[in-house]
């Protein structure tokens, strides 16, 4: 019964239409998929959901795609490069671009800097003046009421009047 498939090309556990859950078979694709979603950084219980198993089922089947999750990453990097070199090799140009920006960042991760901001996140940062304290209505009406506007008849005589306090 081992050679019998379902729909989707899993293979049919050997206890189907018995009592009881079907034991969960572990096939390479799934490993591949653990290897994968373990390298994006998802959580164990995430990647037992999108598999369709228990976490502790996922633990007993994939324990050993779980235990290495720097390695996956490492492995999914190494396997981009080399698709990007295989591009490069074609001639293909924004393969090379890409490999391009692969390599300095590569270069930056091995002398401990980190890559540069892109211009909006640079311009988000620091760079802006603090925001003034958000008023109510009563208090900007109080604040508009005594700053008027300097260009108008009732502002130059304001402005006038204050400096005769003032003096």
């Amino acid at each position: 019964m081992a050679n019998v498939f379902d729909l989707f090309g899993d293979p049919v556990p050997p206890n189907w239409g018995e009592r009881g859950r079907p034991q969960h078979v572990p096939t390479q694709q799934n490993r591949n998929r653990v290897s994968l979603l373990v390298a994006l950084g998802w959580s164990p219980p995430r990647i037992a959901a999108a598999l369709f198993v228990t976490p502790p089922t996922l633990r007993k089947h994939y324990f050993s795609e779980l235990k290495f999750a720097q390695v996956a990453r490492d492995r999914l990097v190494a396997q981009l490069g080399l698709k990007l070199l295989e591009g490069v090799n074609a001639g293909n140009v924004s393969a090379i671009r890409e490999f391009q920006k692969f390599l300095e960042r590569n270069d930056l991760m091995l002398y401990g800097q980190t890559a540069p901001q892109p211009r909006k996140q640079q311009q988000a940062g620091g760079d802006k003046p603090a925001k003034a304290p958000k008023l109510g209505k009563k208090e900007q009406a109080e604040l508009d009421a005594r700053s008027p506007d300097a260009g108008s008849t009732l502002g130059e005589l304001m402005a006038r009047r204050q400096q005769g306090l003032n003096s």
